[in-house]
């Protein structure tokens, strides 16, 4: 217990004993400054010196830019990148698939394709289908009246009922005679209108041009948007005096009849009219004569 007590007064002893630190000039030996020392102050010192340093490194490492010299510690500027260069990737993903849709569209359009998404209604309602001899088919007295009333005003109807019809009037595409009409059932989904060469072609309606280049198999091809999901085509012109997004009026000259491309046997035009991805007949809606 003694010597635990005795050694515990060594120590303190050797904490508290003063020094003194002195500076000399080398040449003169004069005393420049002089310091009361002992350990205990020493070693507080270092240690508070050593926690503000600590400290002060934590603060420039935290807040200023100076962390992304530091391994391990991403650049701001780089994160502002990355986030931009992510909103980027998004837009021109989303600017890519309309930009494929729109040129299968086209596609379509060029090659005359139909759009046909109708299912195998007899598979899909097989369980719901009856049979016609269970079934009573004969008329009761309300659909008798309704037969009589119809066939009455049939009888009476002057002018035949156009159910294709638009409600909308266009202009003619060009001055000529029609060579040849709308036929489905051959595929061919225009009419073609016989006029001499350089002859104007001019748009049906307002509209925005989708498309305007050369073909191999029908020449120099304009295709314009209109409203109510409405696409002209105007196909083997000789001149194109639109190109691609510009806008145009109705009866503003876009093209002039020409005979270009593999598929044309004249000077002509393959004029084409699309509904919503779908051929319609243009004299429906226009007067060719």
């Amino acid at each position: 217990m003694a010597k635990d007590k005795k050694k515990r007064k060594e120590i303190k002893r050797k904490l508290l004993h003063k020094y003194r630190l002195v500076i000399l000039n080398e040449s003169t030996f004069e005393e420049k400054i002089s310091f009361k020392l002992n350990r205990l102050n020493v070693f507080v010192t270092g240690t508070m010196f050593i926690i503000v340093l600590i400290g002060l490194t934590t603060l420039i490492i935290a807040f200023s830019p100076l962390r992304e010299y530091i391994p391990g510690y991403s650049s701001t500027k780089l994160k502002r990148q990355a986030t931009d260069l992510t909103y980027k990737t998004d837009s021109l993903v989303t600017v890519l698939n309309y930009t494929n849709r729109y040129l299968d569209n086209v596609r379509k359009v060029l090659r005359g394709d139909i759009e046909n998404n109708q299912t195998n209604r007899d598979s899909l309602f097989e369980q719901y289908k009856l049979d016609p001899a269970s079934v009573d088919l004969s008329p009761i007295r309300e659909d008798l009246l309704l037969r009589e009333e119809v066939e009455l005003e049939d009888k009476y109807n002057l002018f035949e009922r156009d159910v294709e019809n638009l409600g909308t009037l266009f202009f003619s595409p060009a001055n000529g005679t029609l060579s040849q009409g709308f036929d489905q059932k051959t595929k061919h989904y225009a009419v073609d209108i016989v006029a001499p060469r350089a002859t104007p072609v001019k748009s049906i309606a307002d509209g925005t041009v989708l498309f305007a280049e050369w073909t191999t198999e029908t020449g120099y091809v304009i295709i314009v948007e209109h409203q109510e999901g409405i696409t002209s085509v105007y196909k083997h012109n000789g001149s194109l005096s639109k190109t691609q997004g510009d806008m145009v009026k109705a009866g503003e000259v876009i093209a002039s009849i020409g005979n270009t491309g593999e598929l044309t046997t004249g000077p002509h035009l393959h004029f084409e009219l699309w509904r919503k991805g779908k051929p319609v007949d243009p004299q429906n809606y226009i007067d060719f004569n």
